[in-house]
């Protein structure tokens, strides 16, 4: 993809190194309990800085992770693919885009948007917002590899204050995040790779499965480590290779709950989860108006 090479030349300069669902078919690997289900073994230790190779817990990223394209259904999403072994229990070191924090504390700063971000961002005329209407974030967040990042997210202006305040509390929990960063238009037309990740918000797109704006047009949801939380409606799971991640009584990091800190603290500034919708789950999505 053009944003993977453009990512891996800014970290060569940066760095030195959404009644209840009928749920997904029932499939052999759903049917064994936990201890039954082979997690995978972890590979060589990822080391994405100048730190001793202590992250055991963390599993090398894969080189064919956002390359091996899907092939299409009638409906146009890629076609449900089973989990690959090594992301059953996705535990992947995070590519620092932004340079990384000097301690451990969070930081965060609200601004306009960059200039060179919009040009790399989904935004466009068409779009149901005005860049006034939007702010750029810089926050700290806590990755899968137990280090501290920095991530980057456009959200409403409205907004930006309770959301950093969100991401503080995910921090202080240290709950794991693999990548925070801006949507691109590129990433929009690419073809169905079934594997993202990102924890993002602003994506000038419509709803999911719909034709009126979605609620990330305005800046105004978010998901969070969408492997983890997939979108579950029907034989539909979206990324389409989180297959695993559809069976919730499987508790793995960067999965969401009812009652963890991340529901607790949306639950705060009074933004409704996908993990509570009826005819579908969204379990990566939080949205001011609950949708």
């Amino acid at each position: 993809m053009p944003l993977r090479s453009w990512a891996v030349a800014t970290l060569v300069a940066l760095t030195a190194c959404s009644g209840t669902s009928a749920g997904p078919a029932p499939v052999a690997e759903r049917d064994r309990t936990p201890s039954q289900r082979a997690e995978p073994t972890p590979t060589a230790t990822h080391t994405p800085r100048f730190i001793p190779p202590i992250n055991h817990w963390v599993t090398k990223r894969p080189t064919w992770l956002g390359h091996r394209v899907l092939p299409k259904r009638p409906d146009g999403f890629g076609v449900i693919r089973p989990t690959p072994p090594l992301l059953r229990n996705r535990r992947l070191a995070t590519m620092d885009l932004l340079p990384p924090p000097n301690d451990k504390k969070f930081h965060y700063s609200i601004s306009k948007v960059p200039a060179e971000v919009v040009a790399r961002s989904s935004f466009r005329k068409k779009c149901p917002v005005t860049l006034d209407e939007l702010a750029y974030l810089n926050m700290t967040f806590w990755g899968f590899d137990h280090l501290s990042h920095t991530g980057e997210m456009i959200v409403n202006r409205s907004v930006a204050d309770d959301v950093v305040s969100v991401f503080q509390s995910l921090f202080a929990a240290h709950f794991p995040i693999e990548e925070m960063r801006v949507v691109t238009l590129q990433e929009q037309r690419d073809p169905p790779y079934g594997d993202t990740n990102l924890t993002s918000s602003f994506e000038c797109r419509p709803a999911t499965g719909g034709s009126n704006w979605s609620e990330h047009a305005y800046g105004l949801a978010i998901d969070i480590n969408p492997f983890h939380n997939p979108y579950v409606r029907g034989d539909l799971v979206l990324p389409e290779r989180a297959l695993a991640y559809a069976d919730r009584g499987w508790v793995r990091p960067g999965m969401i709950f009812e009652g963890d800190v991340v529901t607790n603290a949306f639950d705060s500034i009074g933004w409704g989860w996908g993990g509570r919708w009826n005819s579908l789950k969204d379990y990566m999505h939080f949205s001011q108006n609950g949708r």
